[in-house]
């Protein structure tokens, strides 16, 4: 099957199946990486997809690069199970279809991907001589119990809460480029930019607008000010809190903590789970970790091929 086959019917795979996620969704990735930047791998059974692999090519001259989009947390293997499999039967499975996929993929001079963290199987890649590091996410399994879910939040998280309730009030506007300033304003004060530009997030902000999965959250004082902002996006299995700003001038007023309380509230109405999407950042980690949310491992996947296999390893 050619290419563009694979990509016309994972298309319509992504309209009937639910557990692919959002991240991986064919108009996901048209708005991230642009229609013709990305492609797919597939393993079909019966004409019928059981595997997909989506990819997305880097635009840099000369240099063939698969690797990942912005804003977009993970990619990587989708695949579905036969019933009532064992695990012997289920590992040899996994290998067949991992390793079909892999040889599916096209020339590349340079591989990165971070795949989702359902995907626990890396060998086959071992085996074709990729490398792996560990990254970390942080997951609230099940949010169907607000109150459960509440009594896990460290006693810090929860005195932040009450004290921004006395504070700001939320606001669900649908401000694109506040959150956009906001979000220069904390990369600001540590010295960074925003690595992704606002002309992307506006894209992104309409494709999910259509589909009616995203929303944004402000939290403003009596005079106006908006003190922090939180952009959050769901499928059907889950939610993701994609990215968030505060003014560092009020960042002692609880906000944050109190607008993800309220994204963890309106996600338990509309998904089943709620993911930080995790940092390697140490004070992030914490303040997410502070929610009582699971530590969930995800492999941030490479290879270089041709003359790049003789540099090191400094991207990763």
């Amino acid at each position: 099957m050619s290419s563009s086959e694979n990509k016309d019917k994972y298309r319509a795979f992504c309209r009937t199946e639910a557990t692919i996620p959002i991240f991986s969704r064919d108009w996901w990735l048209d708005a991230v990486a642009g229609s013709e930047w990305w492609d797919v791998a597939v393993v079909e059974r019966d004409s019928e997809i059981v595997a997909s692999f989506p990819y997305v090519f880097k635009r840099i001259p000369l240099v063939r690069i698969i690797g990942m989009p912005r804003l977009t947390q993970t990619m990587g293997i989708w695949m579905s199970y036969p019933e009532w499999q064992k695990v012997a039967t289920r590992l040899g499975y996994e290998k067949r279809i991992v390793t079909e996929l892999i040889d599916n993929l096209p020339r590349f001079d340079i591989f990165k991907q971070r795949f989702h963290y359902s995907f626990t199987n890396w060998l086959p890649f071992f085996w074709r001589g990729f490398r792996q590091t560990t990254r970390y996410t942080y997951i609230l399994e099940d949010i169907s119990d607000l109150d459960r879910v509440y009594s896990e939040f460290r006693e810090n998280i929860r005195r932040e809460i009450k004290k921004a309730e006395r504070l700001v009030e939320v606001s669900c506007d649908e401000d694109v480029e506040l959150i956009y300033n906001l979000q220069e304003l904390t990369f600001k004060r540590q010295n960074k930019r925003v690595p992704f530009s606002l002309e992307l997030l506006r894209r992104v902000d309409s494709v999910c607008k259509e589909r009616n999965c995203r929303k944004m959250f402000f939290a403003k004082d009596h005079r106006g000010r908006v003190h922090a902002a939180l952009y959050f996006v769901w499928d059907e299995e889950s939610g993701y809190y994609l990215l968030g700003g505060a003014d560092p001038d009020l960042r002692t007023s609880g906000a944050t903590s109190f607008l993800m309380w309220e994204a963890i509230k309106f996600a338990s109405s509309v998904t089943r789970r709620f993911d930080f999407e995790g940092s390697m950042i140490e004070s992030v980690e914490r303040f997410f970790r502070g929610f009582g949310a699971i530590q969930k491992p995800y492999f941030y996947i490479y290879k270089r091929n041709n003359i790049f296999k003789f540099f090191p390893y400094t991207d990763v």
